[in-house]
Formats: C-alpha cells, sequence, structure tokens
C-alpha cells in the first residue's frame, strides 16, 4: 500500500496515458465515430496526460486540486453516458450525428467504451486522492 501511495502520481498518469491511447485506438484504428459524450470524455482525459506527467516528474500532490475537478467530473458523464446507453437514462443531448447509446464493444456484456472511460476516471481520482506527500 506505501508503495501505491508513494507513486500514485506515476500510475495516475499511465491510466491517463492508456486511456488516451484506448481512446485514439478505438477512433483513429477501429474508426469508431466518438459521440458527443465521448468528447467531453475525451476533451476531459487528454490534458491529464501532461498535467499529470509534470506532477509525476515533479512530484507535486498540489496538482490535486486543479485535475480532481477534471476526474471528477470525467467519471460523473461517464457514468451519465453509460446509463445512457444500456437505456437507463434517455437523454436528447445525442439527437444529431452519432447516437450515444450505440455499443461497438461489448465485452463481457458490461465493458463498454463509456464503462472503460468512467473506470479510467475513477481510478485516476483515487489514486490521487491516496496520494502521499513526499
Amino acid at each position: 500500500m506505501k508503495f501505491l501511495r508513494n507513486n500514485a502520481l506515476y500510475f495516475a498518469w499511465m491510466v491517463a496515458i492508456v486511456a488516451m491511447a484506448g481512446s485514439l485506438y478505438f477512433s483513429e484504428v477501429r474508426h469508431f465515430v466518438p459521440c458527443i459524450y465521448c468528447w467531453y470524455q475525451r476533451i476531459l482525459m487528454y490534458p491529464l496526460v501532461i498535467l499529470l506527467a509534470i506532477a509525476s516528474y515533479r512530484q507535486d500532490i498540489g496538482i490535486r486540486i486543479y485535475v480532481l475537478p477534471m476526474t471528477v467530473l470525467g467519471f460523473v458523464i461517464g457514468v451519465i453516458h453509460y446509463l445512457t446507453q444500456k437505456g437507463v437514462i434517455v437523454t436528447s443531448a445525442c439527437g444529431g450525428g452519432v447516437p450515444c447509446n450505440v455499443s461497438y464493444i461489448n465485452w463481457l456484456g458490461f465493458i463498454t467504451i463509456p464503462f472503460l472511460s468512467l473506470t479510467a476516471f475513477l481510478l485516476i481520482t483515487l489514486l490521487l486522492i491516496s496520494a502521499k506527500r513526499t
């Protein structure tokens, strides 16, 4: 546990890198067109790669004040997107273009792209909260 707390910034950065790489893979390699919720999640995730890289290099735990609002908001959008995709929430936010309820992937019956996104935002949030000051 001590190892995790001491390296939480680094692990949060790694999660952000994997999330961004996955997002780019789905859109650029698999040619899945992102919906509006996907774009909002990208807007919140992509800067985290740079911010967390700098913070982990400098061991700057003060980054939490800037990053946590982004990760919490990304998590909330991810949950809304996931519930929309599963039919729990009906919204008109995705009226034009790509519908938000389309499941490009559905691994094990519940792992979809929004699920991956909300998991990444949740992991980054928990890692930042648990990070220890050095």
